[in-house]
């Protein structure tokens, strides 16, 4: 008899989060996944807030999934927080009832250290927020690339199409100073940039359906992104997108990827105009590795299919 394949394991580090929650509604749905823990940043909204989502969003989903709080600022610079999308509170401010159980005592990035270690091989890193923690991880143990097979991020925008400011992504320009750490000592990475989001939507005709279709999980969902899918509908019309879900499809739904371009990628910390920006050498002039495998196309149908069955 053939052996089982091992399941796919995954830390997620995550700021909840309208789009983060779908994200991760997917991954503790999809088949062969197993979510080890998951580590928590500011980034959406305050810490208080993102630890509090992750504890309501596992009780929701019926998981029992460890949640370790990480930093509560950037490395270096001033937060910005997303609250005007995602609520005050990050989930629509629908005033939920808080989870039942706590949060553990343990930092992220030293849960990232010491999960690394018990697991050598074994995690995936899925970064859906600024990448605090990491970067933060990466200084105390700068070995730490060599227990982690796959690491995939949710941030940049590839052509300068940013969503914070002109060049820059939101979780990139959050912590601009992390980023720039992971990006210079993390040998070949997966990047599920902002743009690669726009060239995937869902219809909000059709997110409207699978909402109302589904269960007591998708009940919850369709109350915390209420106020972001009607954001995005007075800006976008007929189109809502949904980055952290497109970045944790082409994780557990590898088959969907349909075209990566590999090049070397970089961030800017200092320019005027470019701050946060990520900048990548499509021609590869600078001579420098490559180190980003950068998502281009994802099967459509495949996307979809995930988002309905999360909401199951």
């Amino acid at each position: 008899m053939a052996a089982r394949p091992a399941p796919l394991s995954l830390l997620i580090d995550t700021d909840p989060g309208v789009d983060d929650a779908l994200a991760l509604l997917i991954a503790f749905s999809a088949p062969g996944v197993e979510v080890a823990a998951l580590t928590i940043a500011a980034g959406n909204v305050g810490l208080d807030h993102t630890v509090a989502n992750a504890l309501k969003f596992c009780e929701v989903a019926g998981v029992d999934v460890p949640v370790f709080p990480g930093c509560a600022v950037p490395l270096v610079c001033t937060p910005e927080d997303a609250s005007y999308v995602h609520g005050r509170d990050g989930f629509g401010d629908t005033g939920y009832l808080p989870a039942r159980r706590a949060a553990q005592a343990e930092h992220a990035a030293l849960a990232m250290i010491r999960l690394s270690h018990e697991r050598p091989g074994e995690l995936c890193f899925v970064m859906l927020g600024p990448l605090t923690n990491l970067a933060l991880a990466l200084r105390l143990d700068p070995t730490l690339p060599q227990r982690v097979p796959r690491l995939v991020i949710m941030g940049g925008a590839v052509n300068g199409r940013g969503n914070t400011s002109v060049p820059a992504e939101f979780n990139i320009g959050f912590d601009p100073e992390a980023a720039h750490i992971v990006f210079t000592h993390w040998p070949r990475f997966e990047l599920v940039d902002w743009e690669a989001t726009l060239a995937h939507p869902l219809p909000h005709a059709k997110v409207e359906g699978w909402l109302a279709a589904g269960g007591d999980k998708a009940a919850f969902y369709a109350a915390i992104s209420r106020a972001t899918r009607d954001w995005s509908r007075h800006r976008s019309h007929d189109d809502w997108h949904c980055a952290d879900a497109l970045a944790m499809a082409s994780v557990v739904a590898a088959d969907g990827i349909l075209e990566q371009s590999t090049r070397p990628v970089a961030l800017e910390l200092h320019g005027q105009h470019t701050r946060g920006a990520t900048v990548v050498d499509w021609l590869r002039r600078s001579g420098r590795p490559d180190n980003a495998d950068i998502l281009l196309r994802y099967d459509r149908a495949r996307f979809e299919e995930l988002v309905i069955a999360a909401l199951v």
